[in-house]
């Protein structure tokens, strides 16, 4: 078993989209639930928390400086020197159910984030694409829980989970147009303990999911087939990204969410940051390029 350690015992309700900025060599992370930005300095142990106004879903940081935020409601340019939000565009403000959730920059620079229907049951929600002309396009309707963002090292494959159908679907990638088709079933999570979570892509193109109520990370071959099981002391990771000088640290985000406190005594590191030697690297992330 690898080691594992807890870096930040952040205690997060729903710790997610672990983000590295090899600039700051610090990571980024979100409590969904808990309004909060955090930014952890491993070379410091330093911890900084931005309190937000609504929840945040996911972000991506911004070439030109400061993050562009999925906010529960829309998509929001936030600046981490003067906390200003300036908003952008809230696609689905007609439809009340649903709020944002994961999302990522492809690597031209498009921020995709995906919605969700925040009372886990229906198909209400989508996955959209914020261009950095301001431009937003809808890439994908029906969707329960938007997951699991991620693009294969050669950009011509799209991943992206539906939690509620426990899928992760693979898609043909146009990287030019960042046009997505040939929806099909990249992996299931039928027959295994949890269901898909945030994930992210290392360097030979295996994609790492978080396996929600899993109590593990599952490395994924290109064709699909498990490759890798990593246990975890945590029941609910939720998402993982690489970083350190190296891109050789796998950080993982994890939740409380609903546990007991009886539950919590078993895994006192939940809600809390991991890190990992997995032994292979990550690529490093890209930025909004608006």
């Amino acid at each position: 078993m690898q080691n594992i350690e807890c870096v930040v015992d952040a205690k997060n309700k729903l710790g997610e989209v672990p983000v590295w900025c090899p600039r700051e060599q610090a990571l980024y992370w979100i409590d969904i639930e808990g309004c909060l930005l955090q930014r952890f300095i491993p070379e410091l142990g330093e911890v900084k928390v931005w309190k937000m106004p609504e929840r945040i879903g996911s972000f991506a940081i911004r070439e030109t400086g400061g993050l562009i935020v999925a906010f529960a409601s829309g998509f929001a340019f936030y600046d981490l020197e003067t906390e200003k939000i300036q908003w952008l565009s809230k696609p689905e403000s007609h439809i009340p159910r649903n709020r944002f959730n994961d999302g990522k920059c492809d690597r031209n620079g498009r921020f995709w984030a995906g919605t969700m229907d925040d009372q886990l049951s229906e198909h209400t929600a989508a996955l959209y694409c914020y261009n950095p002309d301001g431009t937003v396009q809808q890439r994908l309707k029906d969707v329960g829980i938007s997951n699991s963002l991620a693009w294969s090292p050669e950009n011509d494959k799209f991943y992206f989970a539906d939690t509620l159908d426990g899928s992760i679907y693979v898609f043909d990638y146009d990287h030019d147009s960042g046009q997505i088709a040939n929806k099909r079933v990249f992996a299931t999570t039928e027959e295994q303990p949890g269901v898909p979570d945030g994930s992210t892509i290392d360097e030979e193109g295996y994609l790492w999911n978080a396996q929600w109520d899993g109590w593990r990370l599952v490395r994924y071959a290109p064709s699909g087939e498990i490759n890798q099981i990593v246990d975890l002391p945590v029941q609910k990771p939720t998402s993982c990204m690489f970083g350190g000088a190296n891109l050789d640290t796998l950080y993982v985000t994890s939740a409380i969410w609903d546990l007991s406190s009886e539950q919590l005594k078993k895994q006192p590191h939940a809600g809390g940051v991991l890190a990992i030697d997995v032994g292979v690297k990550g690529l490093p992330e890209p930025r909004f390029k608006g």
